[in-house]
């Protein structure tokens, strides 16, 4: 029978496979793929330069508007897969960039406040931070029925805490937690690196998630 720690142990080297593995098709979706479609994009426009005539000049533009498009596309979902400041700026710099991208796509304004100054912490606990947080925005696109969102990071001596809230649907939460694997994951990713991660919510007037970690 496996000990408790043993199977923390092993659930943390899943994550981190896991995690491993996102960065590394992150970076080639922005690095490869997106490279080699700019290139392509470039030599469309320069094609369309050279021709004369104006039908195929038409159509070359459209192909090169498509191709853009795609690579902005490409760049984004490189940049929802793993932000790259999250490994170089840290965490308040990749939750900015990230907000973004999320404003941009659901149309939900998110408003962040950062009390406190940043400090240093492990790029596992950057990455675990960074997913807690992504689940809940995305259960707010999915389920809250809001346009508006807040995101509270508090930076104190020996603790870090995060506060996500939204004034949407609000839900059960005994019950959820019986019926989302996403709100069971958001609980394990933290437990594994000594956080908490609490869930309040009321029918209808939205919901609180806040999330711990101790700063050593």
């Amino acid at each position: 029978m496996e000990t408790q720690p043993a199977k923390k142990n092993i659930s943390s080297y899943i994550i981190q496979s896991q995690e491993d593995e996102i960065k590394r098709i992150a970076l080639e979706l922005h690095e490869g793929v997106g490279q080699t479609l700019y290139s392509l994009y470039t030599g469309m426009q320069f094609i369309q330069t050279a021709v004369d005539q104006p039908e195929m000049k038409d159509y070359i533009g459209d192909m090169a508007q498509m191709m853009e498009k795609t690579i902005q596309e490409i760049r984004l979902l490189a940049v929802e897969l793993h932000p790259p400041a999250l490994g170089t700026l840290g965490l308040l710099p990749a939750m900015k960039s990230y907000l973004k991208l999320y404003t941009s796509t659901y149309g939900i304004i998110v408003d962040l406040q950062n009390e406190g100054k940043e400090v240093q912490i492990r790029e596992r606990e950057r990455i675990t931070l960074f997913r807690v947080c992504q689940e809940a925005l995305a259960n707010i696109a999915r389920y809250a029925d809001t346009m508006s969102a807040g995101i509270i990071l508090r930076w104190e001596p020996g603790k870090l805490s995060i506060t996500i809230q939204d004034k949407g649907k609000g839900f059960d939460v005994d019950a959820a937690m019986k019926n989302s694997a996403g709100i069971a994951a958001m609980m394990e990713r933290m437990l594994l690196i000594n956080g908490r991660c609490v869930i309040s919510s009321k029918i209808g007037e939205g919901t609180s998630i806040d999330i711990t970690l101790p700063l050593y």
